[in-house]
C-alpha cells in the first residue's frame, strides 16, 4: 500500500496525538501546581485552629461577637469598598448570607456612614462590622482583601482564602464545615 503525498499512516497519526494529550496533561498539572502554590503562599500567615476573637458593632448599632455565631458554620469575610475584586465577589457574599451565617468586616473603607451608603447603593444587606483603621484585619493576619475564613460550629478555622473565591466554592466549604 502506498500513500499519496500529504497522507499519513495510522501509526504516524497515533504518534502525533498521544504526545499531545500527554503534553496537555502535564501542562494542566503544572498550572494546578502553580495555582495551589500561590494559594498556599497567600494564606501562609493566616491563622489556623481556633478562630481569633472578633467583636464589633454592626452598622445598625448591634454589638456582635464571633462567639454569637457558634453552633453553625460561619463565613467571616474581610473586604473593602475600594477593592475591585471585592466588588466582583459582593453579590456572592450577599447571596450566601441568605442561606448561611456571614459576618463581614469592611476594612479601611471609611467611617460607618460611608460603608452604609456603599451597601445601600449596591443593594447589599449582609452584616458588616466597619473597621476604618484596619486593626481587626491585622489581628486576623489579613494582608489583602478579599480574605475569607470558614469557621465551623466549634469556632475552628476550617478554610482560609485570599482573593476571589466563587460562590459555589464558598458554599461547598460552608457545607463541608457543617460536618
Amino acid at each position: 500500500m502506498t500513500l499519496e503525498p500529504g497522507m499519513n499512516s495510522k501509526a504516524d497519526k497515533d504518534k502525533t496525538t498521544r504526545p499531545r494529550w500527554r503534553r496537555w496533561f502535564w501542562d494542566i498539572l503544572l498550572i494546578l501546581a502553580v495555582i495551589i502554590g500561590i494559594q498556599l503562599w497567600q494564606t501562609r500567615n493566616l491563622p489556623t485552629g481556633p478562630a481569633p476573637a472578633l467583636e464589633g458593632v454592626l452598622l445598625d448599632g448591634t454589638p456582635v461577637s464571633l462567639a454569637d455565631y457558634r453552633g453553625r458554620p460561619v463565613l467571616v469575610h474581610f473586604w473593602a469598598t475600594w477593592c475591585p475584586v471585592c466588588r466582583t465577589e459582593e453579590g456572592s457574599i450577599n447571596a450566601i448570607s441568605r442561606d448561611y451565617q456571614v459576618l463581614s468586616v469592611a476594612t479601611t473603607s471609611g467611617e460607618e456612614q460611608e460603608v452604609a451608603a456603599y451597601l445601600k447603593k449596591n443593594g447589599l444587606d449582609f452584616p458588616v462590622i466597619p473597621d476604618a483603621s484596619g486593626i481587626t484585619g491585622v489581628a486576623w493576619g489579613v494582608r489583602g482583601v478579599p480574605s475569607s475564613f470558614i469557621i465551623d460550629a466549634d469556632g475552628r478555622i476550617r478554610h482560609a482564602a485570599v482573593g476571589y473565591t466563587t460562590e459555589l466554592g464558598l458554599r461547598l466549604r460552608l457545607w463541608m464545615a457543617g460536618f
